[in-house]
């Protein structure tokens, strides 16, 4: 999970994603830091997201995201 924290600092450090209750709703990850942080997710944790899993509600909070990396083979 730290990874991930870590990565989302990293794109958007003016946010304070651990206030958020849901980064999309929030304003937090639009469609290009979407594919930024699924490019960095798939990046740090050497694994490919499927197309199918690039949905907004697979990135709206911690533990979505944590969510699709495992599904996607990614040891978190």
């Amino acid at each position: 999970m730290d990874n991930i924290k870590q990565i989302l600092k990293n794109l958007h450090p003016e946010y304070d994603f651990d206030s958020s209750t849901n980064f999309v709703e929030d304003g937090f990850l639009d469609s290009f830091a979407l594919t930024a942080l699924i490019a960095e997710l798939d990046e740090a944790f050497g694994i490919s997201i499927d197309g199918l899993d690039i949905v907004p509600e697979n990135f709206a909070s911690w533990n979505s995201i944590l969510d699709v990396v495992k599904k996607n083979g990614g040891n978190v």
